[in-house]
């Protein structure tokens, strides 16, 4: 079987509240733009039409006939970006309990096709931990799928951490996904510099290291993240990320640097996973699998946003045997709770 670990929906309440919204994200139409566009501020925007958020919407026969075009099985399906979290507190609550529930609802209807991840207000952190558990518990998702600011902070900042404590408790995997950035220097050429193309691998592989070095995983040493994209570029950067912890003149324990238990690589090869959504290089393929492992990647397409048929396609084309493409494709997806 072949899992898709990455593939997002949205809901009307969504689309609503980002009209609505008197701040950002905001959606407003504008003809002149060629249809709908979604404001990060005042200046920074980007085209988001009317075929993608049909299928964004859609939970049956479009999603389906990708699914089967591609040869997936299974989909695990998460909450799209522009990240929800950056809505009103209490707003993204409701928001993010409505998707759950509607989640749910597509599952029944597709109980072999679907699994999902589930959405949460992680401002609102003690009502998201109880909303977590429920998602899991009663509605049998299998992990948390976020993104990589929430309009204000970082996943790293301690109010969130009784959300990571309870997804450790549970056993259920976080997916980490890129949201446009808040990082103002990554905003100044529009899309091509702060979209899926650059920036928004740049922030969330920062916000990986954030968790690491502000020692989530020796507070929660059981937690696991998925990155998309072949991990952000972090199995690119895996030994050059110890370096400040390895340079002779830098002093142990002086306080210049966290005092967390392992070096920043040994985190990423033991606390993360690693998704081929996005990116159709081979020699990012190989670099992820010659770092952290076969063992630790899975498939991921990124539908709507990117053609199931092409990533399909691409890893066709990587050299693999039986054994990686069966860790890839469905293992690995089942080690972390990913089964029908």
């Amino acid at each position: 079987m072949r899992f898709d670990i990455e593939n997002h929906f949205a809901t009307q309440a969504y689309v609503d509240a980002l009209y609505k919204n008197p701040g950002y994200p905001r959606f407003v139409d504008d003809k002149t733009a060629g249809g709908r566009i979604v404001y990060h501020s005042a200046d920074y925007w980007q085209p988001f039409g009317d075929a993608l958020v049909d299928r964004l919407l859609d939970l049956d026969e479009l999603r389906l006939a990708a699914l089967d075009a591609a040869g997936i099985d299974v989909a695990v399906i998460s909450h799209t970006a522009p990240a929800l979290e950056q809505l009103e507190p209490k707003v993204a609550t409701a928001i993010a309990r409505d998707a759950n529930d509607k989640l749910a609802e597509a599952i029944d209807r597709h109980p072999d096709r679907y699994l999902g991840f589930a959405t949460l207000g992680p401002r609102e952190p003690e009502e998201a931990a109880r909303e977590l558990e429920r998602a899991v518990k009663d509605l049998g998702f299998k992990g948390w799928n976020t993104h990589s600011n929430y309009g204000d902070s970082y996943l790293d900042d301690k109010r969130y951490w009784p959300i990571l404590a309870k997804a450790e408790e549970l056993r259920v995997p976080i997916y980490l996904h890129p949201t446009f950035p808040k990082i103002a220097e990554l905003t100044d050429y529009g899309l091509a510099l702060s979209g899926p193309g650059f920036g928004f691998g740049v922030e969330t592989s920062m916000v990986m290291m954030r968790l690491i070095l502000s020692g989530v995983f020796d507070a929660f040493p059981k937690l696991t993240i998925i990155l998309g994209h072949y991990g952000e570029a972090l199995p690119f950067l895996l030994t050059r990320v110890d370096r400040s912890f390895l340079q002779y003149h830098v002093p142990k324990g002086s306080g210049s640097m966290p005092q967390i238990e392992k070096k920043p690589s040994e985190y990423l090869r033991g606390n993360m996973y690693a998704t081929t959504s996005g990116n159709y290089l081979a020699a990012a393929f190989d670099c992820t699998r010659a770092t952290i492992g076969i063992e630790h990647m899975m498939l991921g397409t990124d539908y709507p946003y990117e053609s199931t048929g092409e990533i399909a396609e691409f890893l066709d084309g990587i050299l693999m045997t039986e054994e990686e493409k069966s860790k890839l494709y469905e293992e690995n997806a089942a080690r972390l709770g990913f089964v029908i």
